[in-house]
């Protein structure tokens, strides 16, 4: 009895040659991108708190208060207060305070607590899903010592960051190709649903989406909470995230997922078969008529004769595949950047339609490379249709991303003064390099499309090799034989193989069989001079579309730059003149004998909250003036606070100083010096100054 060997695949012969090189690339790009990159900031900021960074309170507060610029969740230990010895003080009871478009939490303290520098600690999650953190000191009656440190590591920064990241690049990549290489198939080339190549493109894309929004979820704890690989298991931060806006995009992705994978199940099976039994004549003419292409113009008679039974099945997938592909892009449009921020009603549609688009033209230009690279004998019309929706691809990317970068930067300045700005840059030079190369292969498509009878004749010109299996309708198109040509009339007959008894002598012979394979398969693909020029151009785009998928991941994980802009501008009106001493000299001349001279004055730090007060009163002639009496008083006038009167102490002749001085608010306040040089003449004189 005659055994049949199968002949091992040349394509996975290829990919395991290709596979080393592929990872040890897209490895180093990961770790310079997601190494490089600082931990992910978010949409949201701490605009203010109570007690304020370094304010020095005379009696213990009832709570601690925190406001934010965007809506955050919190949790009951989102907001840790600790005494100086490193213990806490708070209740551990998150207060939820937001009014309408005041976004503020607090915590309560307990009662009792003793003078000292207290340490407030907090970390939350904010709108677009990126977790943020902070940490300031206020002290109860005056400074102290403190053994707590304050915490130098961002949320979503060190290992775990970095794992996350990755995962999010992955979960874009999955997405891209998946999309990508089932529009392809659909839209430019039906066929493509037999060949295995693109078979196996499409479902790792799945695996890799699924895979990747599965690590997504179980790292969120750790993400946003300690950073500690070990929380993955802690099932009560997974209960939690559920309940996020987040978690329950995530749990959304995996159930369309699902749906997806019935979807692919149907493409590469059911509809698989259909078109498997078309000829490359009716293949075409299934895919739609392409004039421009140089095609054969089918009869009207064979179109009676031979109705093609797959449109309406095409048609069912593609509605179907645009509803899932559609929303599995609003799982990310609904939980980041486009769900926060000004107009998410018009922002969110948009970023699908951008996703949609990045994925119809990179995920099928990921196809078209396999396609190339695999599977010679695809036919130039296909190449011709991919073109086409690459266009509308690049258009719609085009006006989404403008309306994408105004709502995200809000000015000309931030495009290059803030890291997204920056970033966005680097994107839109990625984009127009990629462009560049688009042009070059539309300009091979258009030599294939003017001369189709040589690279048929070359490809037809070599001799089939016979696939080994059960039947002409079972051989794989990964073999030379399936890359003949259309129009090749060589037959795809099978022949048995008489399989050695000596197994060493049966794997010598597959591997010989595979090698004569490969050669084959690369002399027809390299016989058209025109489809290998496109193939390199294509390669380059794909490589480019890597880095530009990586820089994409780390944009949408940097804060806005319209929300820093927004909050320096905050900043610099909050704080006039920051942490720096307030210096004043004001003459004065009460009337009396020796009643000239001057008092200099020192404010330090000159902010608000505590402050120390020194004064120095010289006389005229430039000595030390030892006054009987001076006081202080200070008056905010835009507030109505004050006069709040101040008594320094003497330090030294002609010298005192004041600890410990209250300045509640920022504004222009009024300093009113008080001098008595007898037990009759004395006199005021103010200048005011700004408090930050």
């Amino acid at each position: 009895m005659t055994a049949t060997a199968p002949a091992p695949s040349t394509a996975r012969a290829r990919v395991t040659a290709f596979l080393p090189r592929l990872a040890l690339v897209l490895a180093a790009l990961l770790a310079a991108l997601f190494t490089a990159a600082a931990p992910a900031t978010a949409h949201a900021a701490l605009t203010a708190s109570d007690p304020t960074d370094g304010a020095v309170v005379a009696t213990a507060p009832a709570q601690v208060t925190l406001s934010f610029s965007e809506q955050v969740a919190m949790g009951d230990d989102s907001i840790r207060v600790l005494d100086p010895q490193g213990k806490r003080v708070d209740t551990g009871e998150l207060r939820d305070m937001c009014s309408g478009n005041t976004v503020r939490y607090g915590t309560a303290l307990h009662t009792g607590l003793p003078n000292g520098t207290y340490t407030v600690a907090w970390q939350a999650v904010s709108a677009d899903s990126h977790p943020i953190s902070g940490a300031f000191t206020f002290s109860i009656g005056a400074p102290s010592a403190t053994d707590v440190s304050l915490p130098t590591a961002q949320a979503g920064g060190g290992p775990v960051g970095i794992a996350y990241g990755i995962a999010r690049y992955a979960a874009y990549a999955g997405f891209t190709v998946l999309v990508g290489g089932a529009a392809f198939i659909l839209l430019c080339w039906r066929r493509g649903a037999a060949e295995r190549p693109l078979q196996k493109l499409v479902v790792r894309a799945w695996v890799t989406l699924t895979a990747a929004t599965l690590a997504m979820l179980v790292l969120r704890t750790p993400y946003t909470g300690s950073g500690s690989f070990s929380d993955v298991f802690d099932l009560d931060g997974l209960r939690a995230v559920l309940e996020t806006k987040t978690g329950a995009s995530l749990v959304s992705r995996l159930l369309l997922l699902g749906a997806a994978a019935l979807f692919v199940a149907v493409l590469f099976g059911v509809y698989a078969r259909r078109v498997a039994g078309l000829g490359p004549d009716e293949a075409g003419r299934s895919d739609g008529a392409d004039g421009a292409d140089g095609a054969d113009e089918s009869d009207p008679a064979d179109e009676a004769e031979g109705p093609d039974d797959t449109s309406d099945l095409t048609f069912g997938l593609a509605i179907g595949g645009a509803v899932v592909a559609g929303g599995i892009a609003a799982t990310w449009a609904l939980s980041e950047h486009a769900s926060t921020g000004i107009q998410p009603g018009i922002a969110m549609p948009a970023d699908i339609l951008h996703l949609m688009a990045v994925a119809m033209w990179l995920g099928g230009l990921a196809a078209l490379l396999v396609a190339l690279h695999k599977v010679p004998g695809i036919e130039r019309a296909a190449v011709r249709r991919f073109s086409r929706v690459a266009f509308v691809s690049v258009l719609v990317l085009a006006v989404t991303g403008v309306y994408q970068s105004w709502r995200q930067l809000g000015s000309w300045s931030a495009l290059t003064g803030t890291e997204y700005g920056q970033l966005l840059l680097l994107k839109v030079g990625l984009v127009a390099v990629l462009l560049g190369i688009a042009y070059v292969s539309r300009r091979w498509t258009t030599r294939l499309a003017e001369a189709p009878t040589d690279a048929e004749a070359a490809v037809a010109s070599v001799p089939a090799v016979a696939a080994v299996g059960q039947g002409s309708d079972d051989v794989s198109r990964e073999t030379a034989s399936g890359a003949v040509s259309e129009g090749s009339d060589v037959s795809r007959e099978t022949e048995p193989v008489a399989v050695p008894a000596d197994p060493e002598r049966a794997a010598q012979l597959a591997r010989q069989r595979a090698a004569r394979e490969s050669a084959l398969e690369k002399r027809v693909r390299d016989a058209d001079p025109d489809r290998a020029g496109l193939r390199r151009s294509v390669l380059a785009e794909a490589a480019i579309a890597v880095i530009l998928l990586a820089v994409t991941t780390v944009l949408t994980s940097t804060e806005p730059g319209r929300t820093l802009e927004r909050e320096a501008g905050r900043g610099s009106t909050a704080t006039a003149v920051p942490d720096r001493a307030v210096k004043i000299t004001l003459p004065f001349d009460t009337g009396g004998p020796n009643g000239k001279g001057s008092v200099r004055l020192e404010l330090d730090p000159g902010r608000v909250g505590a402050n120390t007060l020194h004064l120095w009163s010289e006389s005229a002639d430039g000595t030390p003036f030892d006054l009987p009496e001076i006081k202080v008083a200070f008056t905010l006038p835009a507030k109505d606070i004050g006069p709040l009167p101040l008594v320094p102490e003497r330090a030294a002749p002609g010298h005192w100083t004041a600890s410990g001085v209250q300045l509640p608010l920022t504004g222009e306040w009024r300093i009113d010096v008080t001098v008595r040089t007898s037990d009759i003449d004395q006199t005021t004189v103010q200048k005011t100054v700004k408090i930050g």
